[in-house]
């Protein structure tokens, strides 16, 4: 897999996925529900992914290493749609930004148990709009990889690692993130309309930057 899907693991759990996972480290089991979180997150990814390849393969998008000559004209459509899209879904955040409001589910995981954080896990990447954009960029990139789909594994392992991160920093200064970690929860809530355009944005760039 060429390195330039990387960063868009950022893109994949920036948004409810990481404000998920600060959440979690804020209950009184941190360890076993962020470990059931991640493992939902982890299992989702590999079958989108693998579901993204497979398409991509079906269909004869992308069948270089991911440089723009080894591009089907298909795949350039797919990416100049997927740009439009998250253009629209930027401005559609932007505009309902004074009335967002984080959902029911993102606070009721202050109580919730290692299956419904595993669920959690698995339908945030599944249910997400932009995650599917990225699994299906991924699945293209990986189109025509020497490696096949084993070469998903890097980007799998940053996706895994940025799932963790929140749990990591409570693990490693935990007096400090005790205090820290709710406040960082309740800015994430209230500016989830925020993370959700930065996250479009450096999509986009990434797409026209690799076109």
């Amino acid at each position: 897999m060429t390195l330039d899907v990387l960063p868009l693991s950022i893109t994949m759990l920036a948004g409810p996925q990481i404000i998920s996972a600060v959440i979690l480290t804020t209950t009184p089991r941190p360890y076993r529900l962020s470990g059931a979180f991640i493992a939902g997150i982890l299992l989702s990814t590999a079958a989108g992914t693998a579901a993204a390849f497979g398409l991509a393969d079906l269909l004869d998008l992308g069948s270089g290493t991911g440089h723009s000559a080894g591009r089907s004209s298909a795949g350039r459509i797919v990416q100049y749609v997927l740009v439009a899209l998250l253009v629209a879904l930027a401005v559609k955040t932007y505009l309902g930004r004074r009335t967002s409001r984080p959902p029911k589910w993102l606070t009721g995981l202050l109580s919730a148990g290692p299956a419904q954080a595993f669920r959690t896990g698995l339908l945030l990447i599944l249910l997400m709009p932009s995650d599917i954009i990225v699994m299906l960029t991924v699945g293209i990139s990986l189109r025509g990889d020497a490696s096949g789909y084993a070469g998903v594994l890097p980007f799998l392992g940053a996706v895994v690692f940025l799932a963790a991160l929140p749990l990591i920093v409570f693990t490693i200064s935990r007096h400090w993130t005790q205090a820290a970690m709710p406040q960082v929860r309740d800015w994430l809530e209230s500016h989830s309309w925020l993370v959700s355009i930065f996250c479009c944005v450096i999509f986009i760039l990434i797409i026209l930057g690799g076109s």
